[in-house]
């Protein structure tokens, strides 16, 4: 009886499963600010890690221009010299920065 029962414990849990994902998902959407950048706007970066001294230093540090964008989520930078950063960057990892 108790084997007869397995199958449908297993697709109960499957179906609390993606509705468990499908609410953290959603969730997830609400939270992220969307963000469009043009070319030559100026950002912040976000600083690593190891940029970090202590919990009172800077969390955004470098101040660059948008070169063009990949895709929409997804931003190649220049530095103010012209010089390309070599890596794309996600747009949430950037601010807007107003002179």
């Amino acid at each position: 009886m108790n084997l007869d029962l397995l199958e449908e414990v297993h697709e109960q849990a499957r179906i609390k499963l993606k509705a468990l994902k499908r609410k953290i998902e959603l969730r997830q959407r609400t939270k992220v600010r969307p963000r469009q950048f043009q070319m030559a706007d100026f950002v912040m970066q976000k600083a690593h890690p190891y940029q970090l001294e202590n919990k009172l230093s800077p969390k955004m540090d470098t101040i660059v221009s948008c070169g063009g964008s990949a895709r929409e989520w997804c931003i190649r930078l220049e530095t103010l010299e012209g010089g390309l950063i070599p890596r794309t960057w996600i747009v949430a990892n950037l601010k807007f920065y107003f002179s």
